[in-house]
């Protein structure tokens, strides 16, 4: 899983196999390109971070 920070201080969860890039755009923000739940298309989305949680752990 892949956990997601937003700027207004929340957090999401991803499965790993969603995620494709994590990338700074020219104003210099971080965003992070990930495939729709319904695997149609991808969608972008700013976040402030992100860190991998390992396999078994509890996500909270």
């Amino acid at each position: 899983m892949i956990k997601y920070y937003y700027p207004d201080g929340t957090h999401c969860y991803r499965a790993l196999h969603t995620a494709h890039a994590v990338y700074t755009n020219d104003a210099g923000k971080l965003i992070a390109r990930a495939e729709k739940p319904d695997r149609s298309d991808m969608y972008e989305f700013e976040i402030t971070g992100f860190e991998l949680v390992p396999t078994g752990v509890h996500c909270t």
